[in-house]
């Protein structure tokens, strides 16, 4: 098969042995699949994938790694040992985890879990999800990454007497606010220092946008808040303002310490960027304010297919976040582009 191959730091399109489905596994080929920041994190930094003691993501220069994890594929072909429920030819999905002899592994992370940047990869059974829509695969592959967003927004637990805070306009700070607006939550402020991803915002849910450059986010914060409060003058005598919940989705080293050290008293902490060369944080300023720190990780089960699903009905819709099409000669100048903060927030590659 073709892929775009991951081998010593370089991206390549280069000729590869197609995979093999074992046992529960099926074969698919891949209809669309979107470029992550986590692509670009994963081979950037190495070590992050070295230092990995789960053995769910490897890294290693001398092989070849086909990346790829949001991706919507075609059943082709039923591995060993499969119910074969889902019939050759159906579109399907899954949260980007496959099953092995040797434990779980990232799709898009291992050399034996190749990702959606080729024509072939494989997915788990079990866990492989049916699309029952009408939309381009270009728009259900964005699912697994609304899902992060959706996971965090969730487990958040977000009342109506806080406002939410979200620091990065990504494709996981999107997610985010769509989530919150699907929720019936808000208002929600958003943060970015790039016009194009506020404009974006606003266009999925957002109600303020703020540029850092020009104005604190705490202090812009503040002023929604008290908008918001309005009419609560009792609230507001007994307890002050509504509470503030930050969303930290950069990913960049510096900014969860800036949150901890500009935001209010109180606020609860959600941070699902983390950055893979680790954070240092002042923690008695944490302590000081009485902060509450969560660390998001990757969505539960639940909340993908609850993302999945919000997706693929049309409920939620991810076309603002959508850039163009690539093919897999064009994989290693899109992860280039990827980088570029002014550039669209997704990049799908059509093998």
């Amino acid at each position: 098969m073709r892929a775009a191959v991951l081998r010593s730091g370089a991206v390549k399109a280069r000729v590869i042995d197609d995979p093999v489905a074992g046992p529960g596994q099926l074969l698919v080929r891949s209809l669309a699949c979107g470029i992550c920041a986590s692509d670009l994190h994963f081979m950037d930094h190495p070590e992050a994938g070295a230092d990995d003691d789960s053995g769910m993501s490897t890294y290693d220069r001398d092989v070849d790694i086909v990346m790829g994890h949001e991706y919507c594929a075609e059943v082709v072909a039923y591995g060993p040992d499969t119910e074969r429920r889902i019939p050759l030819g159906a579109r399907v999905s899954s949260l980007p985890i496959l099953a092995t002899p040797g434990g779980r592994k990232i799709i898009g992370q291992n050399p034996e879990s190749p990702g959606g940047f080729g024509e072939y990869f494989l997915l788990t059974e079990a866990a492989t999800r049916v699309v029952v829509s009408d939309l381009p695969s270009e728009v259900v592959c964005v699912a697994d990454a609304i899902s992060v967003g959706w996971s965090a927004a969730v487990r958040a637990q977000v009342t109506t007497n806080e406002v939410p805070l979200i620091v990065g306009c990504g494709a996981i700070g999107l997610s985010a606010i769509a989530t919150l607006r699907h929720l019936g939550l808000g208002p929600v402020v958003a943060v970015d220092f790039v016009a194009s991803r506020r404009e974006t915002a606003l266009a999925m849910g957002a109600d303020v946008v703020v540029d850092p450059a020009e104005i604190s986010p705490y202090q812009a914060w503040c002023d929604v808040a008290r908008t918001s409060a309005g009419s609560m003058a009792e609230m507001l005598a007994t307890v002050g303002l509504p509470g503030c919940v930050v969303f930290e989705c950069v990913g960049v080293p510096g900014v969860l310490d800036s949150i901890i050290k500009g935001c209010e008293r109180g606020t609860r902490i959600f941070s699902v960027g983390g950055p893979p060369e680790g954070e240092h944080l002042h923690t008695l300023t944490a302590k000081r304010k009485g902060l509450n720190i969560q660390f998001g990780g990757g969505p539960l089960p639940p909340h993908w297919n609850e993302a999945f699903e919000a997706v693929c009905s049309g409920r939620l819709d991810v076309t603002p976040m959508l850039g163009r099409t690539v093919g897999i000669d064009g994989v290693s100048a899109a992860l280039d582009s990827a980088r570029d903060a002014d550039g669209p927030v997704r990049i799908v590659v059509v093998p």
